[in-house]
C-alpha cells in the first residue's frame, strides 16, 4: 500500500512502488492494478515514479490479476507458476483468436 509523507514544503509525497522512491504527489504517476484508473469509485491508488512508469508496459491488463490468481501467484513455486501462467496465457490468446 502506499504511503502518504508530509513534505518540508507542505506537499504529499508518496513511495514508488516499483523502486520504493519517495516522491512528491504532484510528480508521481497513479498506478491502477485493476487498469482502470479513470473509474475512481471506492480505490486507493498506489503511485510510480516517473521513471518507473515510462519504463513499464502499458499494454492493458484485463483480466491480468484474475489470471495471476488463478495461476497461483505467491501460493507455488516459480517454476509451476510459470507454466501454469504460460498455460493460461497461451488458453486466453486462442479465445481471443476465435472471436
Amino acid at each position: 500500500m502506499t504511503r502518504l509523507h508530509d513534505a518540508p514544503d507542505g506537499g504529499a509525497q508518496v513511495d514508488c512502488i516499483a523502486c520504493g522512491a519517495t516522491v512528491a504527489r504532484s510528480r508521481a504517476r497513479e498506478y491502477d492494478k485493476h487498469g482502470d484508473r479513470w473509474d475512481r469509485d471506492g480505490k486507493r491508488f498506489e503511485y510510480l515514479c516517473k521513471r518507473c512508469d515510462d519504463e513499464r508496459c502499458h499494454r492493458p491488463r484485463a483480466g491480468l490479476e484474475a489470471m495471476l490468481v488463478e495461476a497461483g501467484a505467491g501460493e507455488i513455486d516459480r517454476e509451476e507458476f510459470l507454466e501454469s501462467f504460460c498455460y493460461l496465457a497461451r488458453r486466453e490468446a486462442g479465445a481471443e483468436s476465435e472471436e
